[in-house]
């Protein structure tokens, strides 16, 4: 297991459990997955309370706070993976995720099938991703996601670290749309930005993604 695995495991993802709570941050939540969901690609046009469900992954849930915002935007299963094991239990006491779709584990590493998820999305967690751990990790997501791809993450131009809560090692900041786009076969639907004087959030970019249709999409309606 890396260090930086470890840390999220441990007390340090704990206290970021902590942190992270509260109604005012779902609903600056569900502002911003409002601005998002329209650029996702059908079905996910019809996966709403008007239309038919599907499933999302969020890869680090911690407690949910997205998929806590998402209600009402989609009626689409909701599925979590989280390493942090009190993060995991809040999920599961809050009804959030049902306790079969709680995965614990790593990005690096999620026991799920290939394109098990119509939509897979991260939030804060591929800046929290070592650079050399990263094209694994995102093959990972590449490889659950039937159709749609969302990262909402901190945005630089080039690559760079910064300390995070007093950890260093923990915190790389780089252009992940750039990333994506260069390292696997997918089309861009939309990007945005969430600015924190306005939003309350942390000046989060934002990107959403298609992969290509397939066979088995296609014979599903999709």
């Amino acid at each position: 297991m890396t260090e930086a695995a470890t840390l999220w495991r441990g007390g340090f993802g704990d206290a970021y459990t902590e942190r992270n709570s509260g109604s005012s941050m779902i609903a600056a939540r569900r502002d911003l997955w409002a601005k998002i969901m329209p650029h996702v690609d059908p079905p996910w046009s019809a996966y709403t309370r008007f239309g038919a469900t599907g499933s999302i992954l969020e890869v680090g849930a911690n407690i949910g706070i997205n998929l806590r915002a998402l209600r009402g935007l989609t009626e689409a299963e909701f599925f979590g993976l989280e390493p942090n094991v009190a993060a995991r239990q809040t999920l599961i006491d809050d009804g959030v995720v049902p306790v079969t779709n709680v995965v614990g584990g790593l990005v690096s590493n999620i026991h799920l099938p290939d394109e098990a998820m119509d939509m897979v999305f991260t939030s804060g967690v591929l800046i929290h991703t070592p650079p050399d751990e990263l094209l694994a990790a995102c093959s990972e997501i590449y490889r659950v996601a039937r159709q749609t791809v969302v990262s909402i993450e901190y945005f630089s131009a080039d690559p760079e670290t910064k300390p995070y809560r007093g950890q260093h090692g923990a915190l790389w900041k780089r252009d992940f749309g750039s990333f994506w786009m260069d390292n696997f076969d997918l089309s861009l639907m939309g990007y945005g930005f969430a600015w924190k004087r306005d939003t309350g959030l942390d000046n989060l970019t934002w990107w959403a993604f298609r992969k290509p249709f397939n066979k088995a999409v296609t014979e599903r309606g999709h």
